[in-house]
């Protein structure tokens, strides 16, 4: 990433671009309301040695008043042109930014969000694109402009009074190395501040997701006290950051008051004796007061930009990061969906864990025939679920490939397959939205009839009638993630979504697992009969769900060392034995 503000500033072009002209024409109308604010002086320099300090009529004096007056109301005018211009194209960049954010995040494989905490995700969605839109549209135009008023102003008081312009000059000598100072202090505690803002937001989104954990333990008071450390920090951070603004900005603001006193003693003298007229004094002084203004504004630009440095550099962080798993260039279409169901292959697959670099699939060689349930057995961290996420590509292959129907998962689009394979997962995720929504999730838009009977159907196969009891019905909301439902109920709206999506490929990463045996017998033997022709692999750590699948697979030590009937494992496998004998020694029931 670059490290000059500058090279960092100039990536938001990428995004800026489209309101750059009404950007840069606001800049222009504020430099112009700036360019008449200096011409005001130059008016008073005119009145002062004419008409005021000789015969001249009132009338002249009455025309230099109307021409202020002038200036001031189209100067006024230009500042309200500022606003206008530049306002809304402003919010439009950051609507953008935080669009192509979104989508980003969403194009990220999971290992992505495993490294990457919520509350510093939300933090750049949300604070950091504000202050970058801030930038954009106050202290970006502000600056310029304050540093074009500044050179204007200093030339012209070179050109009223040359001496006093000198003094001026020398002046601004320790400011541009307060500036430099500031500079490099105040980017250092920024960055700092949006990191503890961040992490702060986590420790946040983990207590109110995690709130049932804290009750049941008692553990509310050492939240409280980690989340009022955290704070704490970030406080004193920012008063850190107040500090050194408050630092340079008062020496900004008592270095041109000092320069001023000078100048006035410097310039009584070169009046008094003769080497300077009054109305040069009086424009000189005129122009220093307007010059001024952007100058004690420094410290609070310099401040806003390296906020919005920092900012974007948090950003960018996110947008840099290159998607591990992405589309072919050319990606290959599947086949019809064959009759009797999609037949899936996995072919001497191995797969190493990019954290850990453990090899946790070492040579897998399986068949799921085509309409058939298969049953996956292992012992716990046996590599079930990854084998799983294969499938689907929510992780790549490290050797070998995974076939659907032929065609490697890996020339398919991402969009394509996934449409063609549906999971279920034991913790399943839901939104805060309608149960009708839920289930619906992964559906095209269908006419309202159609929609409404596969709705039922799902709900049906997948147990879920309890959802018509809600408060209001299938349009109840349900809370964040779900949690306003029992364990079991989130199990069945979920496994609804997957049905409902009618795919080639059922994935069941032990999804009924808060059943009780019956209830789960039952939505086995409705998921069979609805689901005909549809290719079904479930992670299973019940005898009770090993004992309805078509086939079984045991999974041990990162190779498949059968394959087989319950009964025919049961009798010649005693790896199968075991792990089945472990699952049932250790499994509890849970009523839904």
């Amino acid at each position: 990433m670059p490290t000059s503000t500058t090279a960092v500033l100039l990536r938001l072009v990428r995004w800026a671009r489209p309101a750059l002209p009404r950007i840069v024409l606001g800049g222009l109308t504020a430099l112009g309301a700036s360019l008449l604010a200096l011409a005001v002086p130059q008016v008073l320099a005119h009145v002062v040695d004419g008409p005021l300090l000789t015969d001249g009529s009132r009338g002249a004096v009455v025309v230099a008043a109307g021409l202020v007056l002038v200036l001031g109301l189209l100067e006024a005018f230009l500042v309200w042109c500022r606003r206008a211009l530049i306002v809304t194209p402003g919010t439009f960049v950051e609507l953008d930014m935080r669009s192509d954010l979104f989508r980003h995040l969403l194009d990220q494989p999971a290992e992505f969000h495993d490294r990457w905490s919520g509350g510093q995700l939300l933090s750049r969605s949300m604070s950091d694109l504000g202050t970058i839109r801030r930038w954009t549209v106050f202290g970006l135009v502000i600056m310029c402009v304050s540093a074009t008023t500044v050179v204007v102003g200093v030339v012209l008081m070179l050109w009223t009074a040359p001496a006093l312009g000198a003094v001026y000059l020398v002046g601004a000598v320790p400011m541009i190395w307060l500036g430099f100072r500031f500079r490099e202090d105040y980017k250092v505690v920024a960055r700092r501040a949006r990191e503890q803002a961040g992490d702060l937001a986590t420790a946040v989104e983990e207590s109110v997701h995690g709130i049932r954990v804290l009750k049941a333990f008692g553990r509310g008071d050492d939240a409280l006290d980690e989340f009022v450390r955290q704070a704490d920090e970030l406080r004193e951070t920012e008063l850190h950051k107040a500090r050194t603004q408050s630092r340079v900005t008062l020496a900004l603001g008592a270095i041109p008051e000092a320069v001023l006193a000078v100048s006035l003693a410097v310039g009584v003298s070169l009046a008094a004796a003769g080497r300077l007229s009054v109305g040069a004094l009086v424009a000189y002084f005129a122009t220093a007061a307007v010059v001024n203004a952007p100058v004690e504004r420094l410290g609070q630009l310099l401040a806003m930009t390296l906020d919005a440095r920092a900012a974007t550099e948090r950003y960018l962080e996110v947008m840099d990061t290159v998607p591990s798993l992405t589309d072919p260039a050319e990606p290959v279409h599947l086949p019809p969906r064959p009759e009797a169901g999609s037949r899936v292959e996995l072919r001497d697959v191995r797969f190493t864990h990019p954290r850990s670099g453990r090899e946790t699939l070492a040579g897998i060689d399986l068949e799921l025939r085509a309409g058939e349930t298969t049953a996956l057995v292992g012992l716990t961290g046996s590599g079930k679920t990854t084998l799983l996420q294969l499938v689907p590509r929510f992780v790549d292959v490290t050797a070998g490939a995974v076939l659907l129907d032929g065609v490697d998962v890996r020339d398919l689009s991402r969009g394509e397959l996934r449409r063609a394979v549906a999971v279920a997962f034991e913790d399943p995720v839901l939104f805060s939205a309608s149960v009708r929504e839920n289930v619906l999730l992964g559906v095209d838009d269908l006419p309202p009839v159609e929609a409404d009977e596969l709705l039922r159907r799902s709900l049906d196969v997948a147990r879920a009638g309890f959802a018509r009891t809600l408060p209001d019905g299938l349009d109840t909301v349900i809370g964040e993630e779900g949690l306003s439902l029992s364990g079991g109920q989130r199990q069945r709206i979920a496994l609804a979504r997957a049905i409902a999506v009618r795919p080639r490929v059922l994935l069941l990463d032990d999804p009924l697992s808060a059943l009780d045996v019956a209830t789960e017998a039952d939505v086995t033997a409705r998921l069979r009969a609805e689901l005909v022709g549809t290719t079904t692999l479930v992670v299973a750590h019940r005898p009770s769900t090993v004992a309805l699948a078509d086939r079984v697979a045991v999974l041990e030590d990162g190779r498949i060392t059968g394959v087989g009937t319950h009964a025919e494992l049961m009798a010649h496998h005693p790896h199968y034995r075991h792990v089945l004998t472990a699952s049932a020694a250790s499994h509890q029931l849970v009523t839904p």
